[in-house]
Parts: C-alpha cells; sequence; structure tokens
C-alpha cells in the first residue's frame, strides 16, 4: 500500500475510534456495553476490544475508569458540599471503602486528603497523556464559519487571577480562584466566567505562560490573601464562536480564527487578548458537554 493509502486508512481508523470515545463519554453513568461500542464505529465485537488495545494502550474498561475518576477528583475539589459516599456511587462504586482503595491506590491520596489539598502533581502525570491521547482522536473537521458572529462586547468590570508558569500548576490556580470566589458569593450563574488566553503555550517558555481566571464583579476588588485584583475586560467587536468540550480541545477552532475567518473577512485585530465565556462547566455537566464561546477582539 502507499504511504497516501496508509495515511488514509488511519486517518478512517482514528475517525471511528473518535466516534467510539464520544460514545464512551457519553455513556458514563450507563453500563459499559461493548456491542455499543462496537457499532459506533462499525467495528466486529468480535476484534473490537484487542482493537481498542492495540491503538489506544488499554483496555475499555480501564480507559472508561480513568474518566469516571478525573470525574471523581474534579467533583471531590470543586464540589465540596457533595457528599464523598455519592461521589463513589458516581464513579460507578458499591460503597466508599473500595471507592477510597482506589482512589489512594491511583493518586497516593485518600478522597478525604485528597478534597483537603490535591496533589496536583500525580494528578497530572496520571491525566496528561490520557489528554493527550484523547486529543489524537478528536475530531480535526474545519469549524462552519456561520457559526461565527460578530458581536459588540460590552465594557465588563472583572476579578482576575492571573496565573503565570507552567501549565501543569492551572489545577491549583483554578482552586484557589473557586475558593476566593465561594467566600464572596459570587455564583456562575449571577457572575459570568471568563479566561484570558493571554499566551499560546506552544509559543512561550512554560515559565512564561499566563492565563486569566476572571469572573464579572459588581465594583472594586478588597484586598485579598489570593492574589486577585480588579480589572477589565474591553468593550468593543469581537468574532464569537462557539465550542463545545473541553477547552483542552479548542486549539482548532481558535487556529480556525486566525487563520481561516480573519483574512477571509479582512478584519484586523483589537489590542487585547483572545478571551473565553464560560457557560457550561465541568463537573456540573458532562466534560464533552460543557459550552464556552471564544471571542477575538476585533477594530
Amino acid at each position: 500500500m502507499s504511504s497516501n493509502g496508509t495515511r488514509t486508512v488511519k486517518c478512517d481508523m482514528q475517525r471511528r475510534f473518535g466516534r467510539v470515545l464520544d460514545e464512551i463519554d457519553h455513556s458514563l453513568d450507563r453500563p459499559l456495553n461493548i456491542t455499543r461500542l462496537a457499532e459506533a464505529a462499525a467495528f466486529s465485537r468480535f476484534h473490537f476490544q484487542r482493537q481498542f488495545s492495540a491503538f489506544l494502550g488499554m483496555s475499555v474498561a480501564e480507559y472508561r475508569r480513568h474518566l469516571l475518576m478525573k470525574r471523581a477528583g474534579n467533583q471531590l475539589v470543586y464540589r465540596p458540599e457533595e457528599p464523598v459516599t455519592d461521589i463513589a456511587y458516581d464513579a460507578g462504586y458499591e460503597n466508599l471503602e473500595s471507592f477510597s482503595r482506589a482512589f489512594k491506590r491511583a493518586f497516593g491520596q485518600a478522597p478525604s486528603d485528597f478534597r483537603a489539598n490535591p496533589n496536583w502533581d500525580i494528578w497530572h502525570e496520571t491525566f496528561n497523556p490520557l489528554t493527550k491521547l484523547k486529543g489524537r482522536f478528536m475530531p480535526t473537521d474545519t469549524p462552519d464559519p456561520d457559526n461565527v458572529n460578530v458581536r459588540d462586547f460590552p465594557e465588563t468590570r472583572i476579578a482576575i487571577l492571573e496565573h503565570r508558569g507552567p501549565q501543569s500548576g492551572l489545577s491549583r490556580s483554578v482552586q484557589r480562584f473557586i475558593s476566593w470566589r465561594r467566600e464572596n458569593n459570587l455564583p456562575p450563574a449571577k457572575h459570568a466566567t471568563f479566561n484570558i488566553l493571554y499566551d499560546d503555550p506552544k509559543a512561550v517558555a512554560p515559565r512564561d505562560y499566563r492565563f486569566g481566571f476572571c469572573c464579572e464583579v459588581a465594583g472594586p476588588v478588597p484586598e485579598n490573601g489570593y492574589g486577585i485584583r480588579s480589572s477589565t475586560i474591553p468593550g468593543g467587536r469581537c468574532a464569537v464562536l462557539p465550542h463545545m468540550g473541553s477547552l483542552d480541545f479548542a486549539e482548532n477552532a481558535i487556529r480556525f480564527l486566525y487563520r481561516d475567518w480573519l483574512p477571509q473577512r479582512g478584519e484586523q485585530l483589537r489590542d487585547f487578548p483572545l478571551f473565553v465565556k464560560r457557560l457550561k462547566f465541568f463537573p456540573n455537566v458532562p466534560e464533552h458537554e460543557t459550552v464556552s464561546e471564544i471571542y477575538l477582539p476585533l477594530l
């Protein structure tokens, strides 16, 4: 087979496995159904599990267990009001004891200890490879230009925590930001949530990477021990592109805005970074159902 033919077959397999991963995402709270997964990608059920392991380096059950543990860890940290027992059941465990053993085996901490003081280093060592693996099978279709709207964004006063440093530290920063937000009674349902994407992580050294965690506020931010300060997202025209799913996989949409939409429309960029408005959050909703809007500031 020619190299072009090999690439075509590989791309086809990636698309088919992408459908499988999407089906797993959509069925986390249902019993594992191997036949349904095989049908999602038009694979024979007799060979599907071996094909899955060969392509992804783990079994279907292991992959699903990783997703459930990721959700459980996020629930522990970001949903402190949720009982650990309920989180254990959501993760597929019949009792708290078996969940606690599995969680400690995976992360070196009991669930209660992780909730109080999570070891994010071990967390990222566990899940960063999974994110990269999943990224290989995500759809790379070009977004529809008709989905881009140009809007007048109103000047918005915000509280901002500016993360500086490697992306592996983002979890600590968001945990700090959420703690401050809870203390100040600024729930996402009433105070819009934004991220400011100052830097392309591929274009700067890890120590120089910046990322802003923000929420809308009505007045100045009081002095605090969290490193959160007052700022403003300036008003003006913006190209707005909806994005469904984790921002870990928004690169294709962002690239489309810069590479395709911007030159085709002949627009000029304003002197303010790309930013995102978060509309639905993980773990409030499944990760594949998170919804954001990407804003590209225009003159």
